[in-house]
């Protein structure tokens, strides 16, 4: 039977927030509207305008503030604005809320603020209503709920940007999770990407910071996937595959005969979220061993294998018995090709042996340019890289900034122009397993794990040397 418990989802918005979210409902309107082209880049617009003009006004009057004085209040300013970006993602939904994700999972970039208060988007994405979820998957499974499930809880397990999971019985009792693309949200996805799109074209003409148009390119092939549910179950099996010789990892198994374009019936999983730490103590994991795992598992994808699960954030990962990682949410993967991954290997393990002289010309196989030529922009990347695998770098905050701004620094007189679009999800990847262990505060080689599988058999004894 169908287990109707879904009045009222609850979800946590910014106390700071001068909108509740009961007044938010109240006009049922609102989010339709703000789905609409104009105003939705008029909002977003508007919001980033104001947010870089208070940045802007605090940085004019730093020089009438003691140093202890302006950090006090950037910090405050940081917080502020991280809230109204927070209840903004939460309202806009689609990509921004993929965006805010990211951010919040990223200690290595963002402040610490921002990371704070937006790694709650994680697991607190608001779930859209049964009542116009309902007919959305009865239309794509082909059949009322009651005549596919003996049990369907309408109240979702799980809510993200693009899509939201459901717990479910089969008639033959099998447990399931039921992953249901939002309706029209193609629609949605595409006003969002013409939206990034115009942010990127400003910030190429205000700023400097590094070529973004590949970055969008590469969002704008990846995204449409993801809401591709035969897509995603065709990546589990493929992935799946690939780790068929690792049995402390997990997969779903896909249901195909309950699968269809916007809706992936696949098996539930019960674990523990891994940044649960403590629970997962109680439970008697190793930790510790999780936490090697779980770079282990992507650099054996990214760098054996060239095709990785490439949004792995704490609400996609998760312990299970016997020190097990389960993996879910494949909308977001990719397949390297042949000529990048070699580029990209020799790259690595170039940055991790200190052979500088070699990452200048790994970088330009694999597509970096400056803008003179030279490779004084390309050295500064790799020590950046290096720094930031380091565990006592992402311990301490201070640390991280200064290999930011030695990073800039050192690109500073020679830009970098190009970049290959195919870096964008390694390096997202690296970022967030990264990022994870600051969360965990536990301590993983990282450097010793990229270079067993980046170091071709040839070199390695060398190295080992």
């Amino acid at each position: 039977m169908v287990a109707e418990r879904v009045a009222a989802p609850h979800h946590a918005l910014s106390t700071a927030s001068s909108t509740s979210r009961a007044d938010w409902d109240s006009f049922e309107f609102l989010p339709q509207l703000l789905e609409m082209r104009p105003v939705r880049f008029a909002y977003a617009g508007g919001l980033v305008a104001s947010i870089l003009a208070g940045y802007k006004l605090l940085s004019l009057r730093r020089g009438r503030l003691s140093a202890e004085k302006y950090e006090e209040r950037l910090s405050a300013y940081h917080t502020r604005s991280a809230r109204q970006i927070y209840d903004a993602v939460l309202r806009l939904q689609g990509l921004m809320i993929k965006i805010g994700q990211t951010i919040g999972s990223r200690p290595d970039t963002f402040p610490e603020e921002y990371v704070r208060v937006l790694s709650r988007l994680q697991d607190q994405v608001p779930p859209r209503s049964w009542a116009s979820m309902r007919p959305h998957i009865e239309r794509q499974l082909g059949a009322p709920i009651e005549e596919i499930f003996a049990e369907f809880d309408t109240q979702p397990v799980a809510a993200a940007s693009l899509a939201q999971v459901y717990k479910g019985r089969l008639k033959d009792g099998r447990q399931v999770a039921v992953k249901a693309v939002y309706p029209n949200i193609e629609r949605l996805v595409d006003t969002d990407l013409k939206l990034l799109r115009a942010v990127i074209w400003l910030e190429s003409r205000l700023l400097y910071s590094f070529p973004l148009e590949p970055a969008f390119q590469e969002l704008a092939a990846n995204i449409p996937l993801e809401v591709d549910m035969l897509h995603e179950a065709q990546s589990m099996e493929a992935i799946a595959g690939l780790l068929s010789d690792r049995p402390d990892v997990v997969i779903p198994g896909v249901i195909w005969e309950r699968t269809s374009e916007r809706v992936l019936t696949m098996e539930y999983i019960d674990g523990i979220k891994v940044t649960d730490l403590e629970r997962g103590i109680r439970e008697g994991l190793d930790i510790k061993k999780l936490s090697r795992l779980v770079v282990e598992v992507y650099v054996e994808l990214m760098l054996e294998h060239g095709h990785f699960h490439a949004d792995p954030h704490p609400g996609n990962l998760f312990a299970l018995p016997g020190d097990r990682l389960a993996i879910v949410d494949f909308g977001l993967t990719k397949r390297l090709s042949p000529r990048f991954l070699t580029a990209f290997k020799k790259m690595i393990r170039c940055i991790f042996t200190h052979d500088d002289e070699g990452v200048v010309g790994a970088m330009e196989e694999a597509g970096f340019r400056l803008k003179q030529g030279g490779g004084a922009g390309f050295r500064a990347t790799a020590e950046f890289f290096r720094s930031m695998t380091d565990p006592a770098t992402y311990r301490n905050r201070g640390l991280m900034d200064a290999a930011n701004e030695a990073w800039v620094k050192g690109l500073k007189p020679n830009p970098m122009v190009e970049m290959p679009g195919e870096i964008i999800l390694p390096m997202r990847v690296f970022g967030l397993i990264l990022g994870l262990g600051f969360t965990t505060g536990l301590e993983v080689d990282v450097a010793r794990i990229v270079l067993q599988y980046a170091t071709d058999p040839s070199t390695e004894a060398a190295l080992k040397g």
